[in-house]
C-alpha cells in the first residue's frame, strides 16, 4: 500500500496520480458516480480512516446533482404525504449545512407562500409550517412570519392581487448544487481520498462469487486500468440499474427518472423582495431568487424513459412553468424572458405509486453481492446521511475496523474561517485590489479559500477582470476550475463550475474562446483542442436551445443528441465490453 497523498487540489498532476494509485492500491471502498452522493460517500469513508477512490464517467455532478431546484432543503410539502421521518432528517441536515459544514455555500432563502382561501388554509397552512420549523430544529432561520393581503404584496408586488388572500413567509435554504458537490469530492481528496473524473467503469473484477473491484477506462483518451477494492459502492443515481446490469446482478431496488425543468430568468422581471412557493393541481412552483440578478423557476414531474445523461427540456415543458408562473404574475414572463433553462433527472425507487411527483424520496440501501453495494433514492440534502449509510452497509465486506461516521464534524474546505472573512470584506478587498462586492461573491463561492483562487493571478493582473460576456465572474475562476477543481472541458467550468451557460442569454457562447484560452496552458491544449472545444460547447448550446422548440420528449432529444460528447471515451453502461 502507497502512502495516500492528500491534496486540496484535483488538477491534472492529481489526476495523474490517481490513476498510478489505481494500478498499484487495494482501496477498502472504490465509489461509482461523482454525483453528490458518492462524493459524500468518498468524504465519509475517508474520514472514518478508510483507503477510498472515486471514479466519474463524466464530470462531478454533471448529472442530477448540477440540475436540482438549487435547495437545501427539508421538503415541506412531504408533510401532506405524512413522510416526518425524511422532513425531519432533512431538516437537521440544513441546520448542520447552514451553521457548520458549509455556510459559505448554503444561504437562508425567505419564501412567501400566498394564501388563496379564506378562512381554513391559514391556519391549515400554519399548523405545517409549525411542525416544519420545529421538527428540524432550526437555529439558523427565522420562524414563520403571517402577513394580510396588503402585507404580502408589498412584499411581493409583482403578484396580482387577486391572486392572494394573504400570506406566509417562512425560511429554507439557497445552494449552487454543482459547487457544493464538487466541494465535497475536494474536502474528501483532502483527506486521501483518490477522486477521477472522466473514469468510466466498464466492467467488474471477481474472485468467485465476489466482487473485488472494477475496470475503468478513462474517458479522455480510451486507456484502461482496473481498481481494486474489498467493496464496490454503486452511488450512480439514474444510472443504478444500468449498473447492475453491468455486474451482473439482479438489484434488490429499482430506479425510475422522472425529468424536472427550471428555467433562469433576469430579477428586474418579477417584483419581488422574496422567493415564491405556489401551490399546482400536482405538486409546487418555487419562483427561487438565485441570485441578485436571476430567478429560477420550477419544476416540473414527468417520466423520463430516454437518453439519462442529456435529458432535454421541451417547449411544452417551458410552457407549463410559463403557464403556472403567469397565472399569479401581473406582468407576465415569455419566452423572450428567459436566459437559460436546464433539465434533470430525479432517481426515484420505483414501485411506489404510477405518479413521479408521489414517489417516495427516501432512499434505499443494498448489499447487492459480496463486495457490492447499491444506493439510490434519496433527496440532494440528505446526502450525508445516505453516504453514512451506505459505508456502514459496506462495512461488512471491509476486513478491518470500521470507526463510525464522523462527517456532522467535518466542515467543507472553505467553510472554516467563512464568517470571519466575510467580517474582513473591506480589508481584503483592499489587499486583493477588486471591488468589495466581488470579495462577496468570491466568499459565497469559495469561502476561505479565496486566497488560493486569488493566487492564480499573482503577477497576472489580468486575471482579476470580468469574463468576456459574463461579467458575474472573474477570468482567474476559469484557470482556477481547471487548476483545482478537477474541470477538464468548457462545458464543466462554463456549466458547473460557474454558472455562465445558464446565467447569460448567449448561454457561454460569447465567453467560450476566452475561457478556452485562459485555461489552456493548465490543461496542454493546442489550438487544435481549443478550436475543438468552442466548437463542441457551441454545438452543445444550438442543440439545446433547438431542443427546447419541439413538443415533446423523443423530438427534443433526438436534436439534443446531434451535439457530440467533449469527452470521447463514454460509452453506455449496458454496451460497454469489460473484456
Amino acid at each position: 500500500m502507497t502512502n495516500k497523498p492528500q491534496s486540496l487540489f484535483l488538477g491534472p498532476e492529481q489526476r495523474e496520480a490517481a490513476w498510478e494509485r489505481f494500478g498499484k492500491d487495494i482501496f477498502d471502498v472504490v465509489v461509482i458516480g461523482g454525483g453528490v452522493v458518492g462524493a459524500g460517500i468518498a468524504l465519509d469513508a475517508a474520514t472514518r480512516g478508510l483507503e477510498v477512490a472515486l471514479v466519474e464517467a463524466r464530470d462531478l455532478a454533471s448529472g442530477t446533482s448540477s440540475r436540482s431546484s438549487k435547495m437545501f432543503h427539508g421538503g415541506l410539502r412531504y408533510l401532506e404525504m405524512m413522510e416526518f421521518g425524511l422532513v425531519r432528517e432533512a431538516l437537521k441536515e440544513r441546520e448542520l449545512a447552514l451553521s457548520t459544514l458549509a455556510p459559505h455555500l448554503v444561504k437562508p432563502l425567505r419564501f412567501l407562500y400566498p394564501l388563496t382561501h379564506m378562512g381554513w388554509e391559514r391556519p391549515y397552512v400554519s399548523a405545517g409550517l409549525v411542525l416544519y420549523d420545529r421538527m428540524g430544529g432550526a437555529k439558523s432561520v427565522p420562524g414563520q412570519h403571517h402577513l394580510t393581503r396588503s402585507g404580502a404584496l408589498r412584499l411581493a408586488p409583482g403578484l396580482k392581487r387577486d391572486a392572494l388572500t394573504g400570506g406566509v413567509t417562512y425560511y429554507d435554504t439557497v445552494v449552487d448544487d454543482a459547487r457544493h458537490t464538487m466541494t465535497v469530492a475536494r474536502t474528501a481528496a483532502k483527506y486521501g481520498a483518490a477522486i477521477r473524473t472522466s473514469t468510466q467503469v466498464v466492467g467488474f473484477l471477481r474472485e468467485a462469487d465476489r466482487v473485488v473491484g472494477v475496470k475503468v477506462r478513462d474517458s479522455e483518451d480510451g486507456r484502461t486500468t482496473e481498481v481494486r477494492g474489498s467493496v464496490v459502492i454503486n452511488a450512480t443515481g439514474v444510472w443504478t440499474d444500468e449498473l447492475q446490469g453491468l455486474a451482473n446482478q439482479r438489484g434488490r431496488f429499482h430506479v425510475r427518472a422522472s425529468k424536472g425543468v427550471h428555467i433562469v430568468v433576469p430579477r428586474d422581471r418579477i417584483a419581488s423582495d422574496t422567493s415564491i412557493i405556489l401551490r399546482t393541481e400536482k405538486s409546487v412552483l418555487f419562483v427561487i431568487a438565485w441570485s441578485s440578478d436571476h430567478w429560477i423557476v420550477g419544476t416540473t414531474d414527468t417520466d423520463w424513459n430516454l437518453d439519462l445523461a442529456h435529458p432535454a427540456a421541451t417547449k411544452s415543458d417551458i410552457d407549463y412553468l410559463l403557464e403556472h408562473v403567469n397565472k399569479v404574475l401581473v406582468t407576465p414572463i415569455t419566452h423572450a424572458d428567459i436566459s437559460g433553462v436546464y433539465a434533470g433527472l430525479r432517481p426515484l425507487l420505483a414501485g411506489e405509486s404510477d405518479q413521479t411527483s408521489k414517489l417516495s424520496r427516501e432512499h434505499a440501501v443494498a448489499r447487492i453481492a459480496p463486495g457490492l453495494v447499491a444506493i439510490a433514492g434519496g433527496k440532494y440534502t440528505t446526502y450525508r446521511v445516505m453516504a453514512y449509510d451506505a459505508v456502514d452497509e459496506a462495512a461488512q465486506d471491509i476486513p478491518r475496523r470500521v470507526s463510525p461516521s464522523v462527517t456532522e464534524k467535518v466542515p467543507l474546505l472553505g467553510a472554516n474561517g467563512y464568517y470571519a472573512l466575510m467580517n474582513q470584506t473591506p480589508h481584503l478587498a483592499e489587499k486583493y485590489g477588486i471591488h468589495p462586492y466581488r470579495v462577496q461573491q468570491l466568499l459565497n463561492r469559495y469561502g476561505s479559500l479565496i486566497d488560493e483562487v486569488i493566487g492564480l493571478a499573482e503577477g497576472k493582473p489580468e486575471l482579476l477582470e470580468p469574463i468576456t460576456g459574463s461579467p458575474g465572474y472573474l477570468r482567474v475562476e476559469a484557470v482556477y476550475a481547471v487548476a483545482a477543481e478537477g474541470a477538464l472541458h468548457l462545458d464543466d467550468i462554463l456549466a458547473r463550475r460557474t454558472r455562465i451557460s445558464i446565467e447569460y442569454a448567449h448561454r457561454g457562447v460569447e465567453s467560450a474562446e476566452e475561457v478556452a484560452r485562459l485555461v489552456a496552458p493548465v490543461l496542454g491544449w493546442s489550438d487544435a483542442d481549443i478550436a475543438r472545444e468552442v466548437s463542441v460547447y457551441t454545438a452543445r448550446v444550438k442543440a439545446e436551445i433547438e431542443s427546447q422548440t419541439q413538443a415533446d420528449d423523443a423530438s427534443a432529444e433526438a436534436l439534443r443528441l446531434e451535439a457530440p460528447e467533449a469527452r470521447r471515451e463514454v460509452l453506455d453502461p449496458v454496451t460497454s465490453n469489460p473484456d
